[in-house]
């Protein structure tokens, strides 16, 4: 049964809404991107699928999100939130992968030392801007510190896969998959499908985290 836990952080209240496995080896913290909340097909799916595999998640809604405004602070900003949400998802008890998408994914890299991440799942890493891959965010990416594993869409606009440099990290590609992983329906893969490849990915790697 899915719980909720508001943890008070700098500039507000957090909310953490948790997924226990049975018997948890570790805990994934996901949060969500600047344009969207937890209700995102992924974190939905992962959350509903990664419990049976010994992975207790834990979904974060940043202050802002939970106030209900409807754009995202500065990165510093959610970096702050971030930390205050930690010692709520410590406190578990088993070790903590931190991960997010999108914005979410880009708070996880670069505060996972700091906190003491086991890990770092990034979904839909927003590698540039749309339409400008001058301004790149591989950095943040590279410096994680942590064993990480980026999950993004083919057709994604922030970043396809084949414009990720070389780095300490496994990517995985979801075919056709835009930044909220959406395939056009000619591509003729079902959504079912889509949601399998993202979890099927996350059942691996967090599995061999644990080895």
């Amino acid at each position: 049964m899915e719980r909720k836990e508001i943890v008070e952080v700098p500039g507000g209240d957090a909310r953490i809404t948790w997924f226990p496995a049975r018997r948890a080896r570790l805990v994934l913290a996901l949060g969500h991107g600047a344009g969207g909340g937890i209700e995102a097909r992924d974190l939905k799916a992962i959350a509903g699928g990664l419990p049976a595999h010994g992975v207790t998640v834990a979904l974060v809604e940043q202050p802002w999100r939970v106030a209900g405004k409807k754009v995202a602070p500065a990165p510093k900003t959610l970096d702050t939130g971030w930390r205050g949400v930690w010692p709520a998802l410590a406190k578990a008890g088993p070790p903590v992968v931190a991960g997010g998408r999108s914005a979410g994914a880009r708070v996880a890299c670069r505060t996972a030392v700091e906190l003491g991440a086991v890990g770092v799942l990034a979904l839909s890493f927003p590698l540039h801007p749309p339409g400008r891959p001058e301004k790149s965010r591989a950095d943040e990416l590279l410096d994680a510190g942590v064993p990480t594993l980026v999950v993004q869409g083919g057709s994604d606009p922030f970043g396809r896969p084949e414009e990720f440099p070389d780095g300490p990290y496994e990517l995985v590609e979801v075919p056709f998959g835009d930044h909220g992983f959406a395939v056009p329906k000619k591509a003729g893969i079902p959504e079912a499908e889509t949601l399998g490849t993202i979890t099927g990915a996350v059942t691996r790697w967090t599995a061999a985290l644990r080895e």
